[in-house]
């Protein structure tokens, strides 16, 4: 039977554990996001075998971590936004990119979608009557 120091020893204080992600997500530290994940399986693991009071002090240590799990459930959320922010302009890069090549390729030039592709070597006056 385990006592409450033998689980504290063995399992990381789970709200250091939850600032520590937070903080490095924000950093946008990939290397140690990825050893926080493995932490977190492993203590995820280690909880089946836990006994009564291991259970009863992770469980305190759930719940003094609670005001840090929100905080960094908000910022796991806005991480997402910004991903899907960054997708979609890279999708938009992508297309406008592609319309770009397209457009290179056909010999057409730079022009406004309402007047069309200039003709080679024509100024912009040239089509206003000014001369």
């Amino acid at each position: 039977m385990r006592h409450e120091s033998d689980a504290r020893r063995e399992n990381p204080k789970l709200k250091a554990l939850v600032v520590e992600a937070s903080q490095a997500l924000a950093r946008l530290d990939s290397v140690r996001l990825e050893a926080l994940a493995l932490s977190s399986q492993a203590l995820n693991r280690d909880v089946a075998s836990l006994d009564g009071l291991g259970r009863r002090e992770l469980a305190l240590q759930a719940r003094d971590a609670a005001g840090d799990m929100a905080v960094f459930a908000r910022v796991l959320e806005a991480a997402r936004a910004n991903v899907k922010v960054m997708n979609r302009l890279r999708e938009l890069k992508t297309v406008r990119l592609e319309y770009s090549e397209r457009q290179a390729r056909s010999g057409m030039g730079a022009g406004s979608p309402t007047t069309g592709p200039g003709r080679w070597g024509e100024s912009a006056e040239a089509g206003h009557g000014d001369h």
